[in-house]
């Protein structure tokens, strides 16, 4: 992934991942047009989302919003597996009842907080069991495969608002302090003129020592996630109705033909097309479509 584009954008409603590796990556801070379920099983990772970075251990679970960006870092050849469940809003929301709202582990938290819990064993065994009927009725194209798949991910997402609504585990966060405190000042001034020199004046550091530390922990360039927080900004901005004119200036570019070509480079449709799948989303009816893939993309 290009240090220049970390959006990923997921295009079933339900996307089911089991995957094994053996061998180092590192990822760059990035985003899903899904929320995303996040079980830990083996191997030598740490798990970064927005400020926070957790070096992971079995039984680790995450819940993260389409808003948090997140990264992985394998840290060596150990085999590293674990289970990833992307979920569009939409499907999630079609799962859930008026007294029961399956968005609330992702959504109903301070944002880049609140992510992780450490499941016990017998937790641990009944988030499997729920796992291996996904995986295993979502890789079949027989009658009522779909309704056990959608019966199996109710089941599995009650379980873990339940286990979030009684979580009391705190991390252990590792995230360096210097880059905690840059990403915080960015994402508070990301309207403004943000430059290496005025970082080095806020932290009284050489600003070398700030980018090169950035970049070891978050896999992007400064300028790459000042970008990339002012287009998040603009399509907010463009989903609470604003014109393509005044998201550009209220996100913190001042140039409206750049604001163009970068909205366009990292999201991969222009800002008008944008506008009108969103429109177009609302509007539209819920077609499901599950996906399993056991290998990374």
């Amino acid at each position: 992934m290009s240090s220049e584009y970390f959006y990923d954008p997921i295009q079933p409603e339900l996307l089911y991942r089991h995957p094994s590796t053996s061998y180092k990556l590192e990822s760059s801070y990035h985003r899903h047009n899904a929320y995303e379920i996040f079980l830990f099983l083996k191997g030598h990772v740490h798990f970064y989302v927005d400020h926070r970075c957790y070096p992971m251990q079995r039984g680790d679970l995450l819940v993260i919003s389409p808003d948090e960006m997140h990264r992985t870092l394998i840290l060596d050849e150990t085999v590293y597996e674990r289970i990833t469940i992307n979920l569009k809003k939409t499907y999630i929301s079609q799962l859930s009842t008026v007294l029961t709202n399956l968005l609330s582990c992702f959504d109903h938290r301070p944002q880049g907080t609140g992510n992780i819990i450490h499941l016990q064993d017998d937790q641990l065994n009944q988030l499997l069991y729920w796992t291996r009927q996904i995986e295993h009725y979502a890789s079949y194209n027989m009658f009522g495969a779909d309704v056990r798949t959608n019966a199996a991910m109710a089941q599995m997402l009650v379980l873990i608002n339940q286990w979030f609504q009684h979580n009391t585990f705190v991390p252990q966060d590792i995230m360096p302090e210097l880059v905690r405190k840059t990403m915080q000042y960015i994402d508070k001034h990301i309207t403004q003129d943000i430059t290496l020199g005025v970082l080095s004046e806020e932290f009284y550091m050489n600003s070398t020592s700030i980018s090169r530390q950035f970049k070891k922990h978050t896999g992007l360039t400064l300028r790459s996630y000042i970008l990339g927080r002012r287009i998040e900004l603009a399509k907010l901005h463009l989903r609470d109705g604003m014109s393509i004119t005044d998201a550009c200036y209220q996100s913190g570019f001042s140039d409206y033909a750049n604001f163009i070509r970068s909205f366009t480079k990292i999201v991969g449709i222009s800002p008008g097309k944008y506008m009108k799948q969103r429109r177009e989303a609302v509007a539209s009816p819920f077609s499901q479509q599950i996906i399993t893939n056991n290998i990374m993309p």
